[in-house]
């Protein structure tokens, strides 16, 4: 089980996101590439790619590959050199969910082991949602189970036409997790999220972006050049201005419209004392691109 001392360190992880750089550990916000053995990052100016690296297993999770995952996009998260996190997965697949050759081994222990694999499932999805710049799901095979939800806490989702969408949980038994009923019921209504969960209902690309799901298909050929385009398009942006964008639309799912614009009326005076907010009236004035800086 997830010991106290654990739980202390992913706890820690996810605040570090709002730790000043200059406290951060040397060496953070390098370019290049880090490794380990279930999950890769690399960074590339501005636009940091978290890659799942378990392709002989379709990269399924695992309690090694949860907290790796929390840790990587927690570090690139707090490096004010990244203003655009990807998230995909190496090989044919995204993510095929939960690693049943690994539930499998939980015996008499299932009802704690899996209350440890959710905690750091749950860890991350949300370390994903609060992460202060734009985050794109690069879907570049099947997500199933937990790899859809995701995909689905991502801020945006691009898929390749080979990827599949799918819960997948009935199929051994078990109920969602991962924010999968948070998200999927917001996305397509109750009614239909069920339907997909009944029946374990597969959706091709296209059927995904037909419901929203994925903001943009790609060929399969074209779609490592055509999901890198589209971050360095959003780590040129103004990054202040999204990440106050992406809490507003994540409050104003749990709160009343009056507290909503209040909300508003702050986040946009803020935005107002950026030097993007006074580069982009400049580059309007003077009739030329706008060059955001993030900050």
């Amino acid at each position: 089980m997830v010991s106290r001392g654990d739980k202390s360190i992913i706890l820690s992880l996810l605040r570090q996101r709002y730790e000043p750089a200059a406290k951060r550990p040397a060496g953070e916000g390098k370019e290049g590439a880090e490794m380990s053995e279930v999950v890769q990052v690399e960074r590339n100016g501005g636009v940091a790619t978290i890659r799942m690296n378990r392709p002989e297993r379709m990269n399924a999770y695992n309690a090694e590959m949860g907290s790796a995952m929390l840790s990587a996009v927690s570090d690139v998260s707090a490096d004010p050199t990244i203003r655009c996190i990807v998230l995909t997965g190496g090989g044919r697949a995204f993510s095929a969910g939960g690693d049943v050759e690994f539930m499998a081994t939980f015996g008499e222990e299932a009802h704690g082991k899996f209350l440890d694999l959710a905690f750091r499932l749950h860890a991350l999805i949300a370390s994903l949602r609060k992460a202060p710049k734009p985050v794109i799901a690069a879907v570049n095979g099947v997500a199933a189970g937990a790899g859809f939800s995701m995909a689905l806490a991502c801020d945006i989702a691009v898929a390749a036409v080979s990827a599949r969408f799918t819960l997948g949980y009935q199929n051994i038994g078990l109920s969602p997790d991962g924010g999968m009923s948070f998200f999927l019921a917001r996305a397509l209504g109750t009614q239909r999220a069920m339907e997909m969960t009944l029946f374990s209902k597969v959706l091709s690309a296209s059927q995904a972006a037909e419901a929203g799901l994925v903001q943009q298909v790609y060929p399969d050929a074209e779609f490592a050049a055509q999901a890198a385009a589209l971050a360095g398009r959003l780590a040129a942006g103004p990054t202040l201005a999204y990440a106050r964008a992406k809490e507003l639309y994540n409050r104003a799912l749990s709160q009343p419209l009056e507290t909503q614009l209040e909300e508003e009326r702050q986040c946009i005076a803020r935005s107002a004392t950026t030097h993007d907010f006074r580069e982009g009236v400049g580059a309007f004035l003077e009739k030329r691109p706008a060059r955001f800086e993030g900050r």
